[in-house]
C-alpha cells in the first residue's frame, strides 16, 4: 500500500487536500480554483467548503460577486497537522 492509499485510509481524500491547499496557497484562493487543483466539481467543492464554514475552519469573504477563501485560526492548525501526518506517511 502506497502512502497516498493510506493516507486516505485515514482521511476523506478530497476535503483534505481542500484543507492543506488552502493553508499552502499563495494569494486569493476561489472555489473554482481549489475545484481544479485537486481534480473534483465546482459543486462538491463547495458543499465540502459550506461544511467546512460550519464546522468554523474556512471563512468566506465576499468582494464584489467573488468569494475568497480563507481558513480559520483552527482551521490553519487543522491543515498543518493534516500536512504533517500526509508527510510522516
Amino acid at each position: 500500500m502506497n502512502n497516498k492509499e493510506i493516507f486516505n485510509t485515514f482521511f476523506r481524500e478530497k476535503p483534505a487536500m481542500l484543507l492543506i491547499g488552502l493553508k499552502n496557497a499563495k494569494g486569493d484562493v476561489y472555489a473554482s480554483s481549489l475545484a481544479k487543483s485537486i481534480d473534483c466539481t465546482y459543486s462538491h467543492v463547495v458543499k465540502i467548503l459550506q461544511d467546512m464554514e460550519k464546522a468554523g475552519l474556512i471563512h468566506f469573504e465576499k468582494q464584489g460577486r467573488l468569494k475568497i477563501l480563507t481558513l480559520t485560526k483552527t482551521g490553519s492548525e487543522v491543515a498543518e497537522h493534516m500536512n504533517n501526518i500526509m508527510n510522516l506517511l
